[in-house]
């Protein structure tokens, strides 16, 4: 596993900058759900994933798919965590294919 930190959208920075107490919150929040969840950490990368491609919020793909890697997700499990939402949310979801893929290649494992 790597010590380099994944690349956070530009959105999100901006976020964290300007409201601070906002970022606090939700980021809390965030740490809140993950102590919560039963999943191991790339099942959970994976998931994420899936639920960004099926509403096609492409902002935080690199980001997650880095996580994932990270966690040890292999290349092909993206593309099928990605795709898992084909029948259920349309092929809307290959919009972050290759968002996921450039980030997955260029992330260090």
């Amino acid at each position: 596993m790597s010590n380099q930190q994944p690349a956070v959208s530009k959105a999100f920075q901006t976020f964290m900058k300007e409201a601070p107490k906002h970022a606090e919150a939700w980021m809390a929040t965030v740490q809140g759900l993950d102590d919560a969840s039963a999943l191991d950490k790339k099942t959970e990368h994976l998931a994420y994933l899936a639920v960004l491609a099926a509403l096609r919020l492409e902002g935080g793909v690199p980001f997650h798919t880095q996580l994932a890697k990270q966690s040890g997700a292999s290349r092909e499990e993206v593309i099928s965590a990605i795709l898992i939402g084909l029948p259920a949310a349309g092929n809307g979801v290959t919009q972050v294919l290759p968002i996921a893929l450039q980030a997955y290649d260029a992330a260090r494992a």
